[in-house]
């Protein structure tokens, strides 16, 4: 007769016992227990979970991998996401004969480019799960935590975009958007769980260079040398000039005859002069490089805005989203002005983009670091309210930033970081800088629940107001964003007015400011390769 084993008896003596009858048995019991949670996760809150479940285990046989790999589980909820990511491009592209209005139309052409921007950033990621798999690559975390988190936020921007309308066509879009979104978002959440585990490949902490380095370790030496060498002595592939003494009048046309998809940097040269257009350089084009003859001298100017019909995202004077872009020594400008709204100067959707001695010039949302990787050097920005806004992961270093005059009643707010999920790795990281107000200001409010955004060993005037920071509205993220100061100085530096917020932090010791540097911020927060960026210790200039 079997003993009677009362029904509390504890579940590790059990394991045990099974254990000591057969290990066979307890290893089958927590790989399937590993499949059936992570397996979950994935098709967390999916509307159709049974389906979810049955089509990445499909998957996983298909591809002949193996069942019980965190790896082969992660790869199919990606596959599974980047179908539904077509899917949704689809099922948008429908509703274009629906659009009654302008803003409608501009509306719908984001969501299937931002879609289009997800489907990319899916499939790079599943390249890179190839690269991981075969225990190569030494930035894969970074990679696909940067590409991952830009995939989770671009459905926000499409739906984003009809603000203004009369939202019937957001309400269709949004639930077409539901089901990728949160596919996305769960594949964000079973990466973090899982990097650290044995399918992730090592990371090579192994650097070229010196910390003396000024630009980020993943720009190529000959990159580097672009970025300081005088523009009349740079070998260029093309040259633009007003007054036709180049290969080109027009910026977008030299864009326009600039080779798709280049694997190596492809130098547009624009000498001085003021450049009315707009540009929208498209994901296809990459390594692009502008030098200009200096701020102020090349000048690129338009004043598309929210008033005149335009979505924020399309309002930019200057888009870029190909790989790889740097600009050095020039200016962009939207000269919307404050009573027209939101009016992009600049928007960048460019992994692993650089800016040195660039100016961003406009009033309201001047800079749109929308998404992905990006860095500032010795740049100048100005506006009135939440001129650096978006949900890149971005560093700027030794930049000047300038508030306007903005409409009455509004009040200066520099930042308004958009990361909308704990797991993404993004935020802005404001170091060695100097904030020179010209009206009373505030560091920053959060767009987004998570917003993310530090300041350090910057310089603070008078006008940057006792509490420092502001609400969105209410108590909205008030508990869960991630607001920092450290070490900063001048009259608009002093904490003892501070905010009392729970997200908000004084960050007393060097350890934890450290973690925000460059090298440990990008390293630590796995969305970019340590950098060669000058400093000491990581805190000083």
């Amino acid at each position: 007769m079997a003993p009677n084993i009362p029904m509390a008896f504890p579940t590790t003596f059990l394991l045990l016992l099974l254990l000591l009858v057969s290990p066979s048995i307890i290893h089958a019991f927590s790989h399937e227990t590993t499949f059936q949670s992570l397996a979950s996760q994935a098709c967390a809150n999916i509307q159709n979970q049974s389906s979810c479940l049955l089509n990445l285990q499909s998957r996983v046989v298909r591809s002949g991998l193996d069942q019980q790999s965190p790896g082969s589980i992660l790869r199919a909820a990606m596959e599974n996401s980047l179908d539904e990511a077509r899917q949704a491009i689809e099922m948008i592209t429908k509703f274009n004969t629906l659009s009654i209005t302008l803003r409608e139309q501009i509306a719908i052409q984001d969501c299937q480019e931002l879609l289009d921007f997800s489907v990319s950033e899916l499939a790079w990621s599943l390249a890179e799960m190839k690269v991981v798999r075969a225990g190569a690559g030494s930035h894969s975390e970074g990679n696909l935590k940067a590409w991952l988190s830009a995939a989770l936020s671009n459905q926000d921007t499409c739906l984003e975009g009809f603000e203004g309308t009369d939202r019937r066509l957001e309400r269709f879009i949004r639930g077409s958007l539901a089901q990728v979104t949160q596919l996305i978002g769960n594949v964000l959440v079973l990466y973090t769980q899982l990097h650290r585990l044995p399918f992730k490949a090592t990371r090579n902490r192994t650097t070229s260079g010196t910390e003396d380095s000024e630009f980020p370790k993943w720009m190529s030496e000959g990159d580097q040398e672009l970025m300081v060498s005088r523009p009349g002595g740079l070998m260029h592939d093309a040259v633009v000039a007003l007054d036709g003494t180049g290969d080109y009048r027009s910026i977008t046309q030299a864009i326009n005859e600039a080779p798709n998809f280049s694997n190596r940097r492809y130098i547009i040269y624009i000498k001085r002069g003021v450049y009315r257009e707009n540009i929208d350089m498209k994901k296809k084009k990459t390594n692009i490089m502008f030098v200009g003859d200096g701020i102020g001298a090349t000048i690129v100017t338009g004043n598309r805005n929210f008033m005149q019909g335009w979505t924020t995202f399309r309002t930019a004077t200057v888009a870029v989203s190909g790989k790889g872009f740097i600009a050095r020594d020039m200016t962009f400008q939207n000269t919307a002005g404050p009573a027209n709204h939101q009016a992009v100067a600049l928007r960048v959707d460019s992994d692993q983009s650089a800016f040195y001695r660039c100016s961003v010039e406009g009033y309201q949302d001047t800079l749109y670091i929308h998404s992905l990787r990006q860095f500032y050097r010795e740049c100048n920005i100005y506006g009135t309210i939440d001129f650096i806004f978006g949900n890149g992961a971005a560093v700027l270093q030794n930049c000047k930033i300038f508030t306007r005059v903005p409409l009455p009643l509004q009040k200066v707010t520099i930042t308004a970081q958009g990361r909308k999920d704990p797991h993404q790795s993004t935020g802005f990281s404001i170091q060695n800088s100097f904030i020179y107000a010209t009206q009373p200001t505030y560091l920053g409010r959060p767009w987004k629940q998570y917003s993310r955004t530090v300041f350090m060993n910057t310089f603070m005037n008078g006008l940057v107001q006792p509490r420092g920071w502001l609400e969105w509205y209410g108590n909205f993220a008030l508990n869960t964003l991630w607001y920092g100061e450290y070490r900063n100085y001048g009259p608009g530096s002093g904490l003892a007015g501070r905010v009392r917020w729970s997200g908000f932090h004084v960050i007393r010791d060097a350890s934890t400011a450290n973690f925000f540097t460059v090298g440990r911020f990008i390293d630590g927060m796995a969305w970019l390769p340590p950098t060669g960026i000058k400093f000491s210790s990581g805190l000083s200039n």
